[in-house]
């Protein structure tokens, strides 16, 4: 965290030291042994946080004491590789259906196919998956995410080696669903692992593209590495995921990461001028977005969602909604009980437009309330994957590159 960013949260906790917010946040910016001692005493008293966070906080603080004991260095990233590409995997419902892009991970040397999630972060992977690669158990944890049946059990592993193509990195923590079944293969990554890289994600030419972000005005060369597990690896987590795992009060996961974190001024670089600005909450992107005529709405970008998505109280405004019971939607914390069918909408987003005809819609509260913000739907797989995404999330930039010679499924926007 840079040293402006500390000193007004240092402020904060001076003027006003018994909010419950302001002590987390404050909390985070400490190192590992005096955070292990506040949050002990955090946790000793009564305060406003409600039960489930409270016990997210506890488990967070069984991982620090558990982490204090790991001999070597925290998690980085070992590799002196600044751009890289690998092939994206094509992950499957049945021999013919597509459900998603995956990448080649190696766990401790064992290859597994891990869902490239933009709506999750980190790394997941089911229980098989773990043992086959000998992912040692740490601390007990909970994940959530799209379903109605609530949070499921899971472990806080961690893994020697994890290589995805040229990039390796040790020593880090991995989730583990005691479920045999995540996403549709082994797992899922969250592309926010690779967040201080521009991150192409080239779904009609099967390839993940990693390459360093511009330069901000001054900026001296910097190595990328993974944040130091003393200031912000290990620091409590807002929620959540909603297609697949919540991070809310886990470990921060594998991302690279400079020298200079915490918040800074946007920058766009002159060759990013036509890229579309988002709102970043934790590891998710939110897009504008329009649907119909209607006031802009704010969609996550989740190519983990395998279709578009769209809250019934969204619709409601341009079109017609009916009860769905016939469409199952699925998730981490089960199946959704209430499901409906919004009529035919223009979704509008980026410089694109797309004709969708009877989106799926299900009730969008427990995602608005994590994220702080009203979200009323995901781009989801469906449209994603006709399109070249470039993603900067140091600054909340994303290109939504659509070549019309391979699909005519888009028309430019007005």
């Amino acid at each position: 965290m840079n040293k402006s960013a500390k000193a007004m949260i240092d402020k904060a906790h001076e003027l006003d030291p018994k909010d419950p917010d302001i002590q987390i946040f404050w909390i985070e910016t400490l190192g590992r042994p005096e955070r292990i001692k506040y949050l002990e005493n955090y946790l000793a008293e009564p305060n406003a946080h409600d039960a489930d966070y409270r016990d997210n906080l506890g488990n967070y603080l069984s991982y620090l004491k558990e982490r204090a004991k790991q001999p070597g260095h925290p998690c980085q990233l070992v590799s002196k590789v600044t751009a890289t590409q690998t092939p994206l995997v094509r992950l499957h419902h049945d021999p013919t259906d597509l459900a998603g892009y995956g990448l080649s991970v190696a766990l401790n040397g064992s290859k597994t196919n891990l869902l490239l999630d933009t709506g999750a972060s980190g790394i997941l992977v089911n229980r098989r998956a773990a043992e086959r690669a000998g992912v040692r158990k740490m601390t007990e944890t909970k994940i959530w995410g799209i379903g109605d049946q609530g949070p499921k059990t899971a472990f806080i592993g961690i893994a020697d080696s994890i290589r995805i193509g040229e990039l390796e990195f040790q020593n880090c923590p991995v989730r583990v669903s005691e479920s045999r079944s995540v996403a549709h293969g082994d797992g899922l990554i969250g592309a926010d692992v690779f967040e201080n890289f521009l991150v192409e994600v080239n779904f009609p030419g099967e390839q993940l593209k990693l390459s360093e972000l511009p330069k901000r005005p001054g900026q001296a060369n910097e190595q990328l590495v993974l944040m130091n597990e003393e200031d912000e690896t290990d620091g409590p987590e807002e929620a959540t995921t909603e297609t697949d795992a919540n991070r809310k009060g886990q470990t921060k996961n594998l991302s690279s990461a400079t020298a200079v974190s915490g918040p800074q001024d946007r920058y766009i670089a002159p060759e990013m001028q036509s890229f579309s600005r988002v709102y970043r909450f934790g590891s998710h992107l939110l897009v504008p977005t329009r649907v119909g005529e209607a006031p802009l709405k704010l969609f996550m970008l989740d190519t983990g969602a395998f279709t578009n998505v769209i809250s019934p109280a969204a619709a409601r405004e341009v079109t017609k909604v009916h009860g769905d019971p016939d469409t199952p939607v699925m998730g981490i914390s089960g199946s959704v009980k209430h499901v409906y069918s919004a009529n035919k909408a223009v979704l509008q987003f980026g410089h694109l437009r797309q004709e969708t005809q009877d989106m799926v819609s299900f009730d969008m509260t427990s995602t608005s309330d994590s994220e702080g913000v009203e979200v009323s739907g995901f781009l989801g797989f469906v449209t994603l994957r006709l399109l070249v995404l470039k993603i900067d999330y140091r600054d909340g930039l994303v290109d939504f590159d659509y070549d019309p010679k391979r699909f005519d499924h888009f028309y430019p926007r007005d």
